[in-house]
């Protein structure tokens, strides 16, 4: 089969099509022919090594995290998927490489697709879909009429939380620029920042939690708006203690994480807040309740641009680029 490979850790390192082994399935696994992926920030994360600390692959490494398809084979011990089925879903770490013609993934990370969606649309969805809810639900237990900044609205995460959060009844705030700002109060924002002109931490007070997308500076001045007991969850922030515990890292990896992140803890202290790092797991039971909200209108996925299976490292670069608005697709088959 055809995919997509890095053959060494690097930001020059090329992304190259290569001939590669079909994938073989266990007995919980079924074999997905690949009809669209999508690209995300942990693509060119990983390409560079930037991920190594807590992501180890060997070379030559098949990138990409989520797609759609339709099933070609199952294992023996498959339920509820058989071949013909239309799926998407997001492949757990150590299975990844959704840059390719097919794909072996065991049953529990994927999902019938939604009916109302394209192939291309349906790639859109698992990694930011699973990175939101589990954001939400399981760590800021997101409430009705709570406040909530999310940053970066117009991008591929950005977009599929502000309609989340909606539904979900909160208050939201969101940093966008000129270009974004139509897209992000078309998809519910209630008060949009324009972060090339006005700085956030000096116009909300008071919020609930914020939802951080780029970390750096935007992450330490995000404690600002915060009132005591609030919450903040980085998918882009450096992973801390409380994340090395939880992930059973061990106490030398625990320990380097309490030591790089100790001017964040000292701003959780500062603040009277709870800084969390996510590192989304993947779940097809909870792609089953994305899927509801889409076929019922109530979630749309956004997409900024489709690209041709061969021309994936121009579509890596073009997401590197910062600019899209909503998600970046290659369309595989």
């Amino acid at each position: 089969m055809k995919a997509m490979v890095i053959e060494k850790y690097g930001k020059d390192s090329p992304l190259l099509m290569t001939e590669r082994p079909m994938p073989e399935i266990g007995e919980n696994d079924v074999l997905a022919e690949i009809h669209a992926a999508s690209l995300n920030p942990i693509d060119f994360k990983v390409k560079e090594g930037k991920a190594k600390f807590l992501l180890k692959y060997e070379m030559p490494l098949v990138l990409g995290n989520d797609f759609s398809g339709v099933i070609v084979a199952v294992g023996t011990r498959v339920k509820g998927f058989k071949p013909g089925d239309e799926v998407y879903g997001r492949p757990r770490k150590g299975r990844i490489g959704t840059l390719a013609e097919y794909i072996a993934i065991h049953q529990d990370d994927i999902a019938l697709k939604p009916r109302n969606l394209s192939f291309e649309e349906a790639a859109s969805i698992p990694l930011v879909g699973l990175t939101t809810y589990q954001a939400f639900h399981d760590i800021l237990n997101l409430q009705k009429g709570q406040k909530i900044l999310i940053h970066a609205g117009a991008g591929g995460v950005g977009t599929f939380a502000i309609q989340l959060a909606r539904l979900m009844g909160a208050y939201v705030a969101t940093t966008a620029s000129d270009r974004g700002y139509d897209l992000v109060k078309s998809l519910g924002a209630d008060q949009i920042i324009n972060y090339r002109k006005e700085n956030f931490e000096e116009l909300l007070t008071d919020y609930d939690v914020v939802y951080d997308t780029l970390g750096g500076e935007a992450l330490k001045k995000s404690f600002q708006v915060l009132k005591p007991g609030g919450k903040i969850v980085s998918v882009s922030g450096l992973p801390n203690a409380r994340f090395g515990k939880d992930s059973q890292l061990g106490w030398l990896k625990t320990t380097l994480l309490s030591i790089v992140t100790r001017n964040l803890t000292a701003l959780e202290k500062k603040t009277g807040t709870s800084y969390h790092f996510l590192f989304m797991k993947p779940s097809g039971a909870q792609l089953k309740i994305i899927k509801q909200f889409i076929e019922e209108g109530r979630i749309k996925p956004v997409i900024d641009k489709v690209f041709k299976f061969e021309e994936a490292p121009q579509a890596l670069k073009y997401l590197e680029g910062g600019g899209a608005k909503g998600k970046v697709i290659v369309k595989i088959k």
